[in-house]
């Protein structure tokens, strides 16, 4: 067992020496896009908006901001990315010459898509604290939720990147996937406004609507019961989506 983590592990140590070679590229953006929005929105469209059940709108919105920094985190490094190092770059194949095992391999890609989310995380804090849209300490359980949210988002990214024939074909899954995620699953308005069909269509098939409750839950300090329930079904996607897409990996990659 352990052999086998220390061989997961080297897979995300590579993700990671790649990731902070190009550290200028990767770090600015999640900086400065929390920041974009919160003037956009927040502080612009927000001052035509009265406060959502009591709460300020730029209140309401960081912790959605940073679910959706998350999400896109996650889902891209485990679609696009490693859809080149699997087939462009042949890293996969590279590493599966070594000891590693195919399984292996997507674990550490996966594992490296959390932490990709936890690191956005962790840089979009700093700006809505700086904003008085978070507070700490509170806010500060915003960064360990990311991995298990970047875990769920990796999981289901990577079984994408396992049926996907061509590196358009993933062009699908994120405008019919993500985009549709991005604007109805209570981030920018409450899930009260939508029609019931709708609502519960988000409960109980979009992501990204648990992470943003949770998220949402944790900023404001009114951590229910019910966010108990949020918790199980991204505990429980996330083990189906992650064994699915070692499950499908494997069957793409054995020849």
């Amino acid at each position: 067992m352990l052999e086998r983590i220390r061989r997961v592990g080297s897979v995300w140590q590579r993700d990671l020496e790649a990731f902070l070679r190009t550290y200028r590229v990767n770090f600015i953006p999640p900086f400065i896009e929390p920041l974009l929005y919160l003037l956009a929105l927040g502080f612009g469209l927000g001052t035509y908006i009265e406060a959502v059940d009591g709460v300020p709108y730029p209140v309401f919105i960081a912790p959605a901001l940073v679910s959706i920094s998350v999400m896109n985190s996650a889902f891209y490094e485990c679609t696009y990315s490693s859809f080149v190092r699997m087939y462009y770059q042949k890293t996969f194949d590279a590493i599966i010459a070594t000891p590693v095992s195919i399984g292996e391999v997507i674990a550490g890609e996966m594992i490296w898509g959390a932490t990709r989310g936890v690191i956005y995380a962790g840089l979009m804090l700093p700006v809505l604290i700086l904003f008085g849209v978070a507070t700490i300490p509170s806010s500060l359980l915003l960064i360990p939720f990311a991995f298990l949210a970047g875990l769920l988002f990796a999981g289901i990214a990577m079984c994408f990147t396992a049926i996907t024939p061509s590196i358009e074909t993933l062009n699908y899954p994120s405008f019919l996937f993500i985009t549709p995620m991005f604007l109805f699953s209570g981030t920018f308005f409450p899930l009260d406004l939508l029609p019931e069909v709708v609502r519960y269509f988000a409960l109980a098939v979009l992501p990204l609507t648990h992470v943003v409750e949770i998220n949402r839950a944790i900023t404001l300090e009114a951590v229910s019961a019910a966010n108990l329930l949020n918790l199980a079904w991204i505990a429980v996607a996330t083990a189906v989506f992650c064994s699915l897409a070692i499950r499908l990996m494997k069957r793409r990659l054995v020849v």
